[in-house]
């Protein structure tokens, strides 16, 4: 056999390797996530808050309990979270919120929140009206950039 051939078949098989691994993975780290999300679901709350603050950082700077910070893998700790600081009741807390709904928390505004723990997965005007937060001016730089995407039929960078 040439060489050629015996190192093609070599780079397939390791390929053909990674490839179930992967897909092992991913059933497993699927399971994982639906059981997590079973149990959000399970202890979600609706709660009346006040936002005072909301901001993306990391999550030992948050200010969130030390059996969180405890919990959290190594490498996830140095990582930024979608972080919102709301009076609930008499006291203030440090809550995470979902990725997706982050941008639509209005601060400094009353609202009605499902909340499950220490993670908010929902947010909702004081009196049941999705909460409209008005969108930010763009750059003429990310406007010009945003027209080439478009125009090159790629999907538009946030």
């Amino acid at each position: 056999m040439n060489t050629l051939t015996i190192v093609l078949l070599v780079i397939l098989a390791i390929l053909i390797i990674a490839v179930v691994v992967l897909y092992f993975l991913g059933k497993k780290a699927q399971k994982k996530q639906d059981e997590q999300q079973a149990q959000i679901e399970a202890m979600k709350q609706t709660v009346s808050m006040l936002i005072i603050d909301k901001k993306r950082m990391k999550l030992k700077d948050a200010g969130l309990p030390q059996a969180v910070l405890e919990q959290t893998p190594k490498w996830l700790r140095g990582s930024k979270l979608p972080i919102v600081k709301a009076k609930v009741g008499p006291q203030i807390m440090s809550l995470i919120s979902e990725e997706k709904i982050f941008d639509s928390i209005p601060v400094k505004k009353e609202v009605k929140a499902v909340v499950s723990g220490i993670y908010i997965t929902d947010v909702r005007g004081l009196h049941g009206k999705p909460v409209v937060v008005e969108k930010k001016k763009k750059s003429k730089f990310k406007q010009l950039v945003e027209r080439a995407q478009e125009k090159a039929g790629a999907k538009p960078v946030k």
